[in-house]
Parts: structure tokens; C-alpha cells; sequence
């Protein structure tokens, strides 16, 4: 941070914002990492970058931030909503065929709590269909299927920095992986405002004007330095994390063996990044009891999303009315333990314990 404000350069695309790109580039193998200013920036690159105009349709799953539509939306798109895998929050990838019409042209899967989707068969249906893949990796920094980093799989991948993310930007911030060579110029130009002033720094031009379409995408340098920090120290941030994880799991597995509660599904062809650890209630109601036990306990237990399908702004324009069964049975049962870097070992025995004593009898 020191350095980033006295070399003189905060406007961004200076020193930290090259190290936290080549640290993408090099780790996970991503062809080519633009550092925004936040997830839903990088998301809206993508929605640019695939030509997403009105009357294009686009395949998200409902149970999901409102990012994961709202990019394609501002791009004039026709969001289908999608259903949540039964026994995670998902996409379904078995039934995103039958949702595909002619004017489909993206499909948007969200790696939720940082945990694969089934890549596989998605991109053979994207192949087959030749439609665009834009990976929603929000929560899914350092996590992999099949061996292949999260986020480098689609034409793009899209992260999030913002401060509830493994690391942070210093509260806000995002990356937008390129992974088709075809849009790695017009990413960069659209980046800077819609200039070539990229090129112009780098001496490919000796002049730089407005080519493009574009928007203030880059993030300020100060922003970069901090989640550089963070970077630095990633594997120790997993590894303290993914402990927190291991720790809950074991500590409730009882309860999931006696289907008082569902604890997270993680595929063999995914890995756990330790972002979330989650339950699922039996009922709304009990996730309700569940949440205000915790709260009398001063232990700060929240749901997540509701079912984007039956939001206020989608139906007054002009969405449809669908049955998604699984992405409401999460919205509706789905609580979140507490997860972060300083939660201390005996903080997590506690929520455990609390927990424990919940299900005690029922």
C-alpha cells in the first residue's frame, strides 16, 4: 500500500495490477487476466465481449447474485432462468439443453461456495449449440475441476474481490479471465474506456484514441496493491480456511447422517476452496428457529439468495413465470455459518455446539 501510494501512480494499470494479472497468468494458467473494479464489471466486460444484444437470450441459473443476470440484462439480453442440481445449488447442466432456442447465445454457470459446476457437459452443449461460455467464478478463486482452475475453462471467467471473497481488493474488485485469443485486444480496449491506450503504453502505437465501446473498468492502483497482499499470502488464507471448512463438516456430519440437516455436496471432479460452509434445513421454518437460536447466541448465521425467477424486476419485465422446485427449496432452506480468516477454533466448536444442541430432540 506504501509503495503503491508514493510511486506516484494510483490511476491503476501501473505496478501491482501487472503482478496480480501475472500471478492469474502464471498460477492457473488463464491466457490472459484484466483486474477490475469489481465482479459485476468483469461479468459486464464479458457480456460485451460476447456481442450480447437485445433479443439475445441468455441462460443463467436462478439461484445466483443478481450480477450473474443483471450484466446481460444492461446488454438488452432475455434472461432463461435455469434449476438448481438437487443436491447442490448448482445449475443443473442435464437440463440446460432443453432451455436453448435460437436466439440463445450465453450460457452463464456460477461455481457456487467456490464448487464446480459439471464443465464437461456444459461445454459440449455450448459446442454443439456454438454458443459462448462466461464462467461466474465469484467465489471460486484457487478452486479447479478436473485439475483446470475454476474460471479458465469458458471463453471467460469472471472473479470477485469484493470483502465477503477469500481475498479482497480492499473491499471491492473483480478479474475477468480471457481464454478464447480472439477478444484479448478488445478486452484491453474496452478496459481502458474504449482506447487503445494499452497499446499506446506498451509502444505498439505512438498514438492512442477511441476505438471502441468501453467503460471505467480498471481499478485504481492502491486498490491492486492491497489485494497483491492478499495474494502473497493465499495459501496460507486457504489453508486456515479450508481448516474452518474440515472442522464444520466434521463437527455436523452426524446431524447430515441423520438427515436432520444437508451439509455441502462437493463432486469428485471438484475441489473445495474453503469459500462457504452451508446447511440446509428441512423447512423454511426450521432455518428461521435455526438462525434466531444462533442470533440469541450473538453467532451471526444468514441466509442467501432468493430465486431470481421470482424477483420484483424480472417479472415487471416481462420474465416468466417457472417452476425452478430446487433453486427454491435453497433459497428457502439455505444458511450460512459464519466463515472467515480470524474465526478462531474455538468460535467454530461453539457454532458446532450450538447447532448440536438445536437439533437435540427434534
Amino acid at each position: 500500500m506504501y509503495q503503491a501510494v508514493y510511486t506516484g501512480k494510483l490511476s491503476g494499470n501501473g505496478e501491482f495490477t501487472k503482478k496480480c494479472q501475472n500471478f492469474f497468468e502464471e498460477k492457473y494458467g488463464f491466457k490472459k487476466c484484466i483486474l477490475t473494479t469489481s465482479g459485476t464489471d468483469a461479468l459486464e466486460m464479458a457480456a460485451i465481449l460476447c456481442d450480447v444484444q437485445p433479443g439475445d437470450d441468455v441462460i443463467v441459473p436462478s439461484y445466483t447474485f443478481v450480477s450473474s443476470a443483471l450484466a446481460f440484462v444492461r446488454q438488452g439480453a432475455r434472461i432463461i432462468f435455469a434449476d438448481s442440481c438437487k443436491y447442490n445449488p448448482n445449475i443443473d447442466a442435464d437440463k440446460i439443453e432443453a432451455l436453448i432456442t435460437p436466439k440463445t447465445k450465453v450460457i452463464v454457470p456460477v461455481h457456487y461456495a467456490g464448487v464446480a459446476c459439471d464443465m464437461d457437459k456444459i461445454m459440449d452443449i455450448a459446442n454443439r449449440h456454438n454458443l459462448f461460455v462466461v464462467e461466474d467464478a465469484a467465489q471460486a478463486i484457487d478452486s479447479y475441476y478436473k485439475g483446470k482452475a475454476l474460471g479458465g475453462i469458458g471463453n471467460f471467467g469472471c472473479f470477485s474481490f469484493h470483502e465477503t471473497k477469500n481475498v479482497t481488493a480492499g473491499g471491492e474488485g473483480g478479474l475477468l479471465c480471457v481464454n478464447d485469443e480472439r477478444f484479448i485486444r478488445r478486452a484491453e480496449i474496452i478496459w481502458e474506456k474504449g482506447t487503445n491506450r494499452a497499446e499506446f503504453f506498451r509502444g505498439m502505437v505512438n498514438k492512442y484514441g477511441w476505438v471502441d465501446t468501453g467503460s471505467s473498468f480498471l481499478p485504481a492502483e492502491i486498490n491492486a496493491a492491497f489485494l497483491w497482499a492478499q495474494l502473497e499470502n493465499l495459501e496460507m488464507i486457504q489453508n486456515r480456511r479450508k481448516h474452518i471448512w474440515n472442522m464444520y463438516h466434521d463437527g455436523l456430519k452426524e446431524l447430515a447422517e441423520k438427515k436432520s440437516v444437508t451439509i455441502p455436496d462437493v463432486p469428485n471432479y471438484a475441489t473445495n476452496n474453503g469459500h462457504m460452509f452451508y446447511l440446509v434445513c428441512r423447512s423454511l421454518e426450521e432455518r428461521t428457529d435455526l438462525i434466531n437460536c444462533l442470533k440469541q447466541n450473538d453467532v451471526l448465521a444468514v441466509f442467501h439468495y432468493l430465486s431470481l425467477h421470482k424477483s420484483e424486476y424480472y417479472l415487471n419485465n416481462g420474465g416468466m413465470i417457472v417452476d425452478l422446485p430446487n433453486c427454491d427449496k435453497f433459497a428457502d432452506r439455505l444458511v450460512r455459518l459464519p466463515m472467515y480468516f480470524d474465526l478462531s477454533d474455538d468460535d467454530v466448536m461453539r457454532v458446532i455446539s450450538l447447532i448440536n444442541g438445536f437439533y437435540c430432540g427434534k
